[in-house]
């Protein structure tokens, strides 16, 4: 299949529904606080990591004063273990009073002053995954009022103690429930998750017209290990999971753990550079504080957020797994650009890697190449030209190519900000 063709499938494949709420039609990007601070809620003896408003409004600091905030990253997103374990008077969710004692309303009111988003979290069922009070389905109604009333902006409802009848029943209810607040709230959906993923138990063209994002898959742990396994299972599955996704509705495949503790620098940037193909959102949890200059790096590379933003929201492929343990993904781009990405399942050492672009299914022609981790330019490379790339062990290297006749791409220009700006701008307006 040629470049230009396996392009117009994945277009054609990108049209499906989407949920009519015209929010997130580019991955979201922001910070959530589940992988590294899970429900610590021992605020007497840890107070600066425990679950309560300072940690995020430390979190929305940082967003706003370090730069995260221009490059895209404005939701500032808590989960579970924000709520007190009982509903107040009038059936009503509310914060926990002594971690929250500002409330979620006053919360939101200071993400929003800073030019960022507050995303929530619920749960369909009687109790959250930590044992919090959940959203069942009598209560959705009340629940999507309430978080309205408080200014939030996205919400992920998890489906820990529901059954399959009642995800069923509950996550579409909660879709219109929301929709009908008057409010632009981002849905995030965990119900492919809790039935397996994929089809028949998953209808992913229905699903595209309920959610604006779903996890498909389980949680991601701080290991290298996770990564890989979450990548296999997104790659094995992705004739079906590819097509599901588009402007309005993404797969996501959980959290950037880049910046903690169970990665490497290569590693760390392959996550990054995966995600990026796959169109997921970037959702970073870790501690924006104490952030190494090494992972700050990866996750503020304008050329990789601008490949994860590009506003077509085709998700990329795999295209070959070879038996030296190098695997290759491509993704489209908008203005006949791709990306590619070499990645290494090898653990010995560096490996050269050689290929042509015509080998990749490219077009004939001749191709600009901006490498971007290293930052390194081609100008006029042909597709039936050789090259080799060096893979670290359990590393990436990303290309951005674009045909050389090209001349209105700005992407292989010096200042990516221009890019990101005309991409990202229109979502930094101030929520209300």
């Amino acid at each position: 299949m040629t470049s230009s063709l396996a392009f117009c499938v994945l277009v054609l494949s990108a049209t499906t529904l989407a949920l009519d709420n015209g929010l997130m039609r580019m991955p979201p990007m922001g910070w959530l606080a589940w992988e590294r601070f899970r429900c610590d809620i021992d605020c007497k003896n840890d107070s600066k990591n425990c679950i309560s408003e300072n940690l995020f409004k430390d979190m929305a600091d940082r967003l706003s004063e370090d730069g995260w905030r221009e490059l895209g990253y404005i939701y500032v997103n808590i989960d579970d273990c924000w709520s007190s374990m009982q509903r107040d008077s009038q059936g009503r969710l509310q914060a926990d009073p002594d971690r929250f004692p500002g409330g979620i309303q006053n919360l939101a009111r200071y993400m929003h002053d800073r030019g960022l988003k507050l995303g929530i979290y619920g749960d369909l069922g009687t109790h959250t995954c930590g044992g919090y009070p959940g959203t069942t389905l009598d209560k959705i109604e009340t629940d999507a009022k309430t978080f309205a009333e408080w200014g939030v902006d996205m919400l992920k409802l998890d489906g820990c103690y529901s059954n399959a009848t009642e995800q069923e029943k509950g996550y579409p209810l909660m879709s219109q429930a929301l929709n009908a607040t008057g409010r632009p709230i981002g849905y995030s959906c965990s119900w492919p998750a809790y039935q397996g993923g994929l089809p028949p138990s998953i209808n992913y063209t229905v699903l595209g017209q309920i959610c604006n994002l779903w996890r498909n898959y389980g949680d991601i742990q701080d290991s290298w290990d996770s990564v890989l396994n979450i990548v296999d299972w997104f790659m094995t599955n992705q004739d079906v999971l590819q097509p599901a996704a588009g402007p309005g509705r993404w797969n996501d495949p959980d959290m950037l753990i880049i910046g903690n503790f169970g990665l490497s620098v290569d590693q760390s940037r392959s996550q990054m550079a995966l995600w990026a193909i796959m169109a997921a959102p970037l959702f970073m949890s870790t501690d924006l504080r104490t952030l190494s200059s090494e992972a700050r790096a990866i996750l503020q590379n304008k050329a990789v957020i601008s490949i994860n933003q590009d506003p077509l929201g085709i998700q990329g492929r795999r295209l070959l797994k070879e038996k030296s343990g190098i695997e290759v993904f491509w993704r489209p781009l908008l203005q006949s650009a791709s990306a590619l990405v070499f990645f290494s399942r090898r653990t010995d050492m560096p490996y050269r890697y050689t290929t042509t672009l015509a080998s990749l299914n490219y077009t004939a022609g001749t191709y600009k190449v901006y490498d971007v981790f290293s930052g390194q330019v081609m100008k006029n490379l042909s597709d039936t030209t050789a090259f080799t790339v060096s893979i670290n062990p359990s590393g990436v290297v990303m290309w951005y190519i674009s045909p050389s006749e090209n001349e209105t791409d700005t992407f292989l220009q010096s200042d990516f900000h221009c890019t990101l700006s005309s991409v990202i701008s229109p979502y930094l307006i101030h929520p209300r």
